[in-house]
C-alpha cells in the first residue's frame, strides 16, 4: 500500500511563519527564544522563527552537557552564523550533576529527563531576559508517541512544527535549505553518549510515520493497518504507546466544582471580553 506523506513545502512554510508571527504578536511580544540543539527539529523551528520575526528578534540557546556530542554545538553554530541571530551558550552540567549526585545510580532515562528539564529552565529564564516567547521543537511523531519529557522539551509557548511528522520535517528542512549535515545525521536528543531516537524507540521514523498517518489522520482501525501490510505486534505496540501517553498531550485535569471551570467551560479569550 502506497502511503503518501508528501507536503507542499512552500505552502507549509508560509502557513507556519505566519502562525509564529501572529501568535507571538497577539500576546504582545515581538521576540522568540529557542533551544537550538543542532538537530533537525530545532533547526526547522529556528529557521521558521527567523523568517517570521527577523534574525535580530530570535535568541538561539545552546545548553551542552558534559557528555553532549561536539557536533551538536557545531551544527547549532552553523545556523547561528548563517542567520546572524543573537545567541547564548549556557552549559547545564553543574545544575544537572548537582541533582544526579544525590542518587548517582539513577537510570539514564532519569538523567535524561533532568537534562531536558534543565534546558527548559534555561530557555524560560532567557525568555524573561530577552522578552521573547519560547518556541517548541517537538514534531507530531514524538508528540503522539509521548517521546518527550513533560515540562522539558515539550514545554513551550507555541509549537510551529507539532503537526508535521518526522518524515515531513525532513521535507521542509530541505526546502528551508538547512545544511545536509543536520538533515542526514541520526535523530538524537543527545541525552547520553550514543543515544539515538530510533534506537530507543525500537523502530524507524519512516515506518512509524506511515502507521501513525493511517491511525490518526485516516482513522484506520488496527486490523485495517495489518491488512495494509503492518505487523500486528507493531500496530498494537504503537497504539498502546499513543494511548498511554495521552496525559502528556493535555493540560492537567482539574476537578470540576463550579459552573465555569478552567479547561471545561472557561475556554476562549472571548470569555473575558477580548
Amino acid at each position: 500500500m502506497e502511503i503518501n506523506l508528501s507536503i507542499d513545502p512552500d505552502l507549509v512554510r508560509k502557513i507556519l511563519t505566519e502562525f509564529i508571527r501572529s501568535e507571538i504578536s497577539r500576546v504582545g511580544f515581538s521576540r522568540a527564544v529557542i533551544n537550538l540543539s543542532g538537530g533537525i527539529d530545532s533547526a526547522v523551528s529556528f529557521v521558521l522563527s527567523v523568517e517570521a520575526m527577523g534574525p535580530e528578534n530570535v535568541l538561539a540557546i545552546r545548553c551542552p552537557y558534559r557528555t553532549s556530542s561536539p557536533d551538536s554545538l557545531e551544527h547549532a553554530q552553523i545556523l547561528i552564523d548563517q542567520f546572524g541571530c543573537p545567541s547564548v551558550t549556557i552549559p547545564i552540567t553543574d545544575m544537572t550533576d548537582a541533582l544526579i549526585a544525590q542518587e548517582p545510580e539513577m537510570s539514564d532515562i532519569r538523567k535524561g529527563n533532568i537534562m531536558a528539564r534543565a534546558r527548559m529552565i534555561v530557555a524560560y529564564d532567557q525568555s524573561e531576559s530577552f522578552k521573547g516567547l519560547v518556541i517548541g521543537t517537538g514534531n507530531k511523531t514524538e508528540i503522539l508517541l509521548g517521546y518527550t519529557t513533560l515540562f522539558g522539551d515539550s514545554a513551550c509557548a507555541i509549537n510551529p512544527i507539532g503537526d508535521l511528522y518526522k518524515t515531513q520535517i525532513r521535507q521542509l528542512a530541505r526546502a528551508l535549505r538547512i545544511p545536509d549535515v543536520i538533515i542526514a545525521k541520526p535523530p538524537s536528543a543527545d541525552l547520553w553518549t550514543g543515544q539515538t531516537d530510533e534506537g530507543e524507540l525500537g523502530f524507524t521514523y519512516a515506518d512509524v510515520d506511515k502507521l501513525l498517518y493511517l491511525l490518526v489522520d485516516q482513522r484506520y482501525r488496527p486490523e485495517e493497518c495489518v491488512e495494509a501490510g503492518f505487523g500486528e505486534k507493531f500496530v498494537r505496540s504503537v497504539i498502546e504507546r499513543v494511548r498511554r501517553n495521552q496525559f502528556k498531550r493535555v493540560l492537567p485535569p482539574i476537578a470540576k466544582l463550579s459552573s465555569r471551570t478552567v479547561g471545561y467551560d472557561f475556554l476562549y479569550l472571548r470569555d473575558w471580553g477580548t
